[in-house]
Formats: structure tokens, sequence, C-alpha cells
């Protein structure tokens, strides 16, 4: 009784590999080439039938902890019913399209899914024809480009759906100063932070937004840019547009820049908490403890001031040590006249309120 499983999670494993097949296969499983010299090629489908995979061209938007469902469905051209249970394999790809994890791997009703997804997701197969992909308590490092395909016999059709995760890119620097962070540093003040290092598309929509920052920092690809709005001299030239100023890839373990994290909405609360004498750093983070709450990180500021409009005109510590508050509200005596962030930097000594975050 024990061999059918065995040989189901053999088999499993032996699609996530991928190696049994190329992810284009038209040439090897899809067509049959019958060149009659007068240049028209004869297209022959193993099951008389055209398999074709598809899933919503624009992209699916989703938040950090939600729940989100990839669709993907299939049929046949000219219909017809399957002869054989149909193989499904998820898969997460780069920028560039190429492969960067399995997600998971279906046959009939029966799925596997691996890494970070295990536990997280499962197939949506209510619909006729339905592949959909759901994934659960959706996590950062879960934005980009997904890969649905459907394999019947030799028969192999796929299609690609973009999952985008509704956040804020933020630069950041380390106390230490400007240019200090190699990429493995950078990818960790970011961690640290509650957030992950952007990709270049939410670099790209952050600019879009307005962003304009003169500092160059890391990006998850390992490339070095930054966005400008407004063209100046110190920041590229007078000469050049908009746009995202790119030093390309940077070495990972030599070169130090600063970074430029990416946050989504929270699962929780930021607020503000204050003594009539301000409080040290140290007094601050056990302010929050008392209320059961912790010491608010800096992504979690930037959050809670993008999606849910947290405005405070008083200063207060965060946990990176740094001190900072929100003006969703731009007036008199609030900083410059724009929205955002401000920042006091990291100062050794003094006295502020404190910027508290706690799970819902």
């Amino acid at each position: 009784m024990l061999l059918l499983p065995l040989l189901l999670e053999a088999t499993l494993l032996w699609l996530a590999s991928g190696s049994h097949h190329p992810f284009y296969n038209g040439f090897y499983y899809n067509h049959i080439m019958n060149d009659k010299g007068n240049g028209q090629e004869k297209v022959v489908y193993f099951n008389g039938a055209k398999l074709v995979v598809e899933t919503p061209k624009d992209p699916v938007y989703s938040s950090n902890g939600a729940n989100v469902t990839l669709p993907c469905h299939y049929h046949y051209e000219p219909d017809m019913e399957a002869k054989r249970k149909i193989r499904i394999k998820w898969s997460k790809l780069r920028d560039d399209y190429t492969k960067e994890q399995d997600v998971l791997v279906a046959i009939g009703k029966t799925y596997m899914a691996f890494g970070d997804f295990r536990g997280r997701a499962h197939l949506h197969q209510v619909g006729r024809r339905e592949a959909s992909l759901v994934v659960s308590d959706v996590r950062l490092q879960d934005d980009g480009k997904y890969r649905c395909e459907v394999i019947d016999g030799l028969e192999d059709e796929s299609d690609v759906v973009d999952l985008r995760l509704q956040g804020i890119v933020f630069p950041y620097q380390p106390p230490r100063g400007q240019y200090r962070l190699t990429f493995h540093e950078a990818e960790q003040v970011c961690q640290e932070q509650g957030a992950i290092l952007a990709t270049f598309n939410q670099l790209f929509q952050a600019w879009s937004e307005g962003l304009d920052w003169c500092n160059a920092g890391w990006l998850a690809d390992g490339t070095v840019q930054y966005p400008i709005r407004l063209p100046r001299k110190p920041c590229g030239g007078l000469h050049l547009a908009p746009g995202i100023r790119s030093y390309g890839p940077r070495h990972r373990h030599l070169h130090r820049f600063d970074a430029f994290c990416f946050s989504s909405a929270l699962r929780g609360e930021v607020f503000y908490l204050d003594r009539p004498a301000g409080m040290t750093l140290e007094e601050a983070k056990q302010s929050c403890q008392d209320v059961g709450a912790e010491i608010a990180r800096v992504g979690q500021l930037y959050s809670a001031w993008k999606f849910l409009g947290l405005d405070r005109c008083d200063a207060g510590w965060l946990a990176d040590g740094s001190v900072r508050y929100p003006i969703a509200k731009p007036r008199a005596n609030c900083g410059p006249a724009e929205p955002g962030v401000r920042s006091f930097g990291f100062p050794s000594k003094g006295r502020f309120g404190v910027f508290c975050y706690k799970e819902r």
C-alpha cells in the first residue's frame, strides 16, 4: 500500500525538476514540421486539438498577509475532453522569465507545494478546466511573475500572471552614514526594518508616484539605481531627462551603497506614545513593551503613513535608533510642503516620543 504514494511523490518531484522538458516545447512536442519545400509548415497536434492556457493580462494586486488567487484556465481548440489526468505546474519567475523556484505541481486533485509555499499554496479548481493558484498569508517575497503550465500527455502550454503587492519603497541609510552597505548588508537592514530590498519594478512605480532621491541604492537584482523626478547637476546632470538612473550591476561584496527597501500593508497598527520630558531610546522601547507592543520599525512607519494616513507632527524613536515623524497633511512647522516621513537622523542623545507597533 506504500508503493502508490511513493510513486506519486516521485512523479511530482520529477515534474517539479523541470528537466523532463524545456519551457517552450513548440518544436519538440506540439509541432511536427512537414516541410514540402514550399516554405509552408503543417502543424499536427498529438491530441487532435490545440491546448490553450490563459491567465489575466493585467497584474493581480494583493498585500502583505492577505490571501490571493492567481487565475489560470485552459481549453482545447476545437473543444474536446481530456483523455487523461491533467498535470499542472506553477513556478515563480525572475524578471527575465527564467525560473526562480517551484511553487506547486499537481496531478488531478493531488498536489505538492514546495519551499516557502509549502502549507500556503493550493489549487483552486472549482470551475471547469481551472488551474488557478491560491496563495495564503502573502509575503513580501511573493511579489513577481508566476507561470501556469498545463500538461496533457505530450501537449504542454503555459502562460504568465503578474502578482504585485501594494506597498511603498523607501530609501535607507544605516546609522554610520551614506554608502556603507554591501548588497548582503542592504538585504539585512531592509529585513530588520520590516521590509525587503525593492525590485526595479517597485522602484519604477515609486518614481512614477513621485519618489525623487539623489543617493544610489541597491535593488533586489544586485543593480544600483536611484530615481530622479527633477533633474539637477549633482544627480546625473541637468541634461538628462527624469527617470531611473542606473549604475548597473555592482560587486555584491566589494561595492557599497544605500538601499531601497519595500514594505507593504500592515497586519497591525502604529501609534505614538510620549512623556512630558520625552524618553531615551531604551525608555522608549520599554514604554512600548509596557502596553503590549514593540517599538516600530522604519518600514512599519512608512506603511502606516502610506496606507493608514498616519499623521503626527511629533518626532519619535524607531527600532533602528532613528528619530522620524510622518506627515500626511503638510502644515506650518511640520517640515516641507510635501507629504512624507521626516527624519532627524540617528541622534546619539536626546529625549523624544516613540512610535510603537502592535499586531491586531
